[in-house]
């Protein structure tokens, strides 16, 4: 019986090399047996990744964004309909990198912003401008000074700086009065400042 089920494993796997993409795609989208879609896997995943790590550069996150592509393609594949896989494929690839690469971009802009605002902090306090400013702080420095300060503060820092929302965004995010949100803004940026200078002295 074990033989049996075995040989017919063999048989299927033979089938599936035979079949087209377009001819795996379309028994995917009929008969919903994941052994398709790993199917494509096996014939693209490493010109995903060259994709991936042309766009992205990280080759973890090449990795990571492959696995993201296909999952989705569970889904996807279900319904789409595709005159060329590969080429469809590609797109597909290539758009994810770009949305990630805008999202990036997009929080690197945000902490710059942070950074410059703190260094407002440095000059109104009167402590010198190169605790700040004179510093490339990278992410990890950044996120693990965001992470000690209280909640309120930490809330309000992370909506406006990091997911860009406006003092209003955040009121109603929070449930905090305006005056409240720039208030903790203020003091979160003042605890900020200090906390780098801390770390920058240890």
């Amino acid at each position: 019986m074990a033989l049996s089920i075995f040989g017919n494993h063999r048989e299927k796997k033979k089938d599936l090399l035979s079949l087209t993409d377009e001819q795996l795609v379309s028994h995917y989208a009929r008969l919903h047996d994941a052994e398709y879609v790993g199917q494509l896997y096996e014939r693209y995943t490493h010109l995903v990744f060259a994709v991936c790590m042309k766009y992205l550069g990280n080759e973890e996150e090449a990795e990571d964004t492959v696995m993201l592509i296909f999952e989705k393609l569970l889904t996807e594949l279900k319904h789409a309909r595709i005159d060329s896989f590969k080429s469809w494929l590609y797109t597909v690839t290539k758009n994810q990198c770009l949305m990630q690469f805008r999202h990036q971009k997009t929080v690197e802009k945000s902490k710059l912003a942070l950074l410059k605002d703190l260094e407002s902090e440095v000059m109104e306090s009167g402590s010198p401008m190169h605790l700040i400013s004179g510093n490339n702080y990278d992410d990890h420095q950044l996120e693990t000074a965001i992470s000690r300060l209280n909640e309120a503060q930490r809330q309000c820092i992370i909506l406006f700086y990091l997911e860009e929302q406006s003092y209003r965004e955040v009121a109603e995010t929070t449930g905090y009065s305006m005056n409240e949100v720039k208030s903790h803004l203020q003091n979160g940026r003042r605890n900020l400042k200090i906390i780098l200078e801390n770390n920058h002295e240890t």
